[in-house]
C-alpha cells in the first residue's frame, strides 16, 4: 500500500485492538490492499473483526473507531462472533476461501486454523452469487443502455464483484486464481468458454489505459453482459 495508507491502517488496528481487548480473537486486512491490486485513492480497505462474544453491548467499546473509520471513507469492517465464523464455511465458502488465499493478520490469530470449506457448498454459492449480480447487471444494463458514460461506470463498478467469482469458479475447477486481473480474466474465460474480448475494455480502464468512451447501446457492454451470463450457465452446468 502506497501512500497514507498503511500508517492510518495501523493506527487504526492498535486502537480496535485496545477497545476490545480480550474479547478480540482476530483482526486482519483482505481484499485488494492484501492482494497486492489495490488502488489508491479508489480501493476500499477490507477488514475482518472476530471477537469471541459478538453482543451488541460488548461491541459498544469499539464503537468510536469503528465510526471513525467508516466516517474517513472505509467500510465498515465484517465483525463476527467466533463460533459463527467456524459455522459459517458452509454458508460462505467463497469469502472465506478469498480471504484465506489473501490476507494479511493486523492483531490477535489467524482464524482460517481448522475452518475448512467443502466443494459442493462452494458451487452453490458461486451459482447463487452469479445468478443474482447477473441479474443486478442486466438490469442496470437496461437501464443505463442509452448512456455511454453511464455503461462505462457500470462496466468498471461491476467487475470487481465478477473478479471475486471469477476466482471462485477457478478454485472451483481445481486451479489456484492468479491476483493479475488481467491473468485472472484469461485463465478464466479459457476454462468457461468465454469470449474474452468482452473484457478488454473494463481491463483497460481498470489498467489506467483510457480506452475509448463507450456509446449508447455500445456492443461493448454488451458483449459483457452476455460473458457473464455464459459464466453464470457454465457454472450451473458443473456436477458437484
Amino acid at each position: 500500500m502506497a501512500g497514507t495508507t498503511k500508517p492510518n491502517l495501523e493506527q487504526f488496528a492498535q486502537r480496535l485492538e485496545a477497545a476490545l481487548g480480550d474479547n478480540l480473537v482476530a483482526l486482519l486486512l483482505f481484499g485488494s490492499a492484501a492482494r497486492g491490486t489495490h488502488v489508491e485513492g479508489r480501493s476500499d480497505l477490507n477488514v475482518l473483526v472476530i471477537v469471541k462474544d459478538a453482543g451488541v453491548l460488548r461491541l459498544h467499546a469499539a464503537t468510536p473507531v469503528l465510526a471513525e473509520w467508516a466516517k474517513a471513507g472505509e467500510p465498515a469492517p465484517l465483525v463476527f462472533a467466533e463460533a459463527e465464523w467456524r459455522a459459517s464455511a458452509d454458508v460462505f465458502p467463497i469469502e472465506i476461501e478469498d480471504m484465506r488465499e489473501a490476507h494479511r493478520v493486523l492483531a490477535g490469530r489467524d482464524p482460517f486454523e481448522g475452518v475448512a470449506t467443502r466443494r459442493a457448498d462452494l458451487r452453490r454459492e458461486l451459482e447463487h452469487e452469479l445468478r443474482g449480480k447477473v441479474l443486478r447487471l442486466r438490469t442496470e444494463y437496461a437501464a443505463a443502455a442509452a448512456d455511454g458514460k453511464a455503461l462505462g461506470r457500470l462496466l468498471v463498478h461491476s467487475a470487481g464483484t465478477f473478479f471475486i467469482l471469477f476466482r471462485a469458479t477457478l478454485r472451483l475447477l481445481g486451479g489456484a486464481p492468479p491476483a493479475d486481473h488481467d491473468a485472472l480474466v484469461r485463465e478464466t474465460a479459457a476454462a468457461a468458454g468465454l469470449d474474452i474480448s468482452a473484457f478488454d475494455w473494463v481491463l483497460a480502464a481498470l489498467g489506467g489505459k483510457d480506452p475509448k468512451s463507450l456509446e449508447a447501446y455500445d456492443a461493448v457492454a454488451g458483449r459483457y453482459v452476455d460473458a457473464m451470463e455464459a459464466l453464470a450457465d457454465f457454472v450451473d452446468r458443473l456436477e458437484t
